[in-house]
């Protein structure tokens, strides 16, 4: 009886040890795979939501007709974006005023605007500051702006379209799309916090451009089931790169994150519009 009493106690004790083991390991991998978009990425999503598209066209990519107007339709973030801004602070300002103060002052800009039937609306008001911040990021991203200046990381970004990175990657690899069944539910983006944990270094690099998988994640179980499981799966380029290719397309993410983090330390300005 006394023995009975005693393994009582020590079952619960166990018990609740692995009822509180699975608790932090349940929390863990919820923390481990909760998801870190990039700014472009949180954009495109947000301009989804918000409508952007239904006049810029799916992805902003292709603009509706804009009947009256001079330039015949409503521009797209591909080709015509430099028409209208020449920097990110005047892209935000399309956003945030439905137009820049540079072209509110045209007396002919106004008259054809107001000839037209579609008008780009402000969204002062509707969404933060920062929200506003990731649509121009999209916006960047999408129209190319900004881009490297030394050739081997523009060599880079070039091979990147022509090898067919950026169909999943998204424009200049800073997007993160779908991809249901892998770890965090997105193709990861060159330019975000999820980077460094599946690339430690170039050569790792190397080995997934090559092979479509680092020894590393080949090795893991766990890498390997959720890879395995995506529905895009990271192609082994080995036979469509030469010798060049690798170490251009590393020196434009390393140009990317770059880029990317100076944004990140850059302190968020305060924009002050009428």
């Amino acid at each position: 009886m006394s023995g009975a009493l005693i393994e009582e106690p020590t079952m619960r004790w166990t018990t609740a040890v692995l009822l509180g083991l699975l608790l932090v390991s349940g929390v863990a991998i919820a923390v481990a795979r909760a998801p870190h978009l990039p700014p472009a990425e949180r954009g495109r999503r947000l301009a989804e939501r918000t409508g952007c598209f239904g006049c810029h066209g799916p992805g902003g990519m292709h603009g509706a007709n804009n009947p009256e107007r001079m330039d015949k339709t409503v521009p797209n973030f591909a080709d015509d974006v430099m028409m209208y801004a020449k920097t990110p602070e005047e892209i935000h300002e399309w956003i945030h005023n439905g137009v820049t103060h540079k072209k509110a002052a045209s007396v002919a800009w106004r008259a054809d605007r107001d000839r037209g039937v579609l008008r780009m609306p402000a969204f002062k008001g509707r969404m933060s500051e920062r929200a506003m911040d990731d649509l121009v990021a999209y916006v960047i991203a999408a129209s190319g702006m900004s881009e490297p200046g030394d050739s081997l990381s523009a060599h880079g970004a070039e091979r990147a379209e022509q090898l067919g990175c950026v169909g999943c990657h998204g424009a200049g690899g800073r997007l993160a799309r779908s991809n249901p069944g892998s770890w965090k539910g997105y193709v990861p983006s060159w330019d975000g916090a999820d980077f460094p944990e599946l690339v430690r270094d170039s050569s790792e690099f190397r080995e997934w451009v090559e092979h479509g998988v680092s020894r590393r994640f080949e090795a893991n179980p766990i890498a390997t089931f959720f890879l395995r499981r995506a529905v895009l799966k990271m192609p082994a380029y080995e036979k469509h790169v030469d010798s060049n290719d690798v170490p251009a397309l590393w020196a434009y993410v390393t140009w990317l994150r770059s880029e990317a983090q100076r944004e990140t330390a850059r302190p968020m300005e305060e924009h002050h519009h009428d």
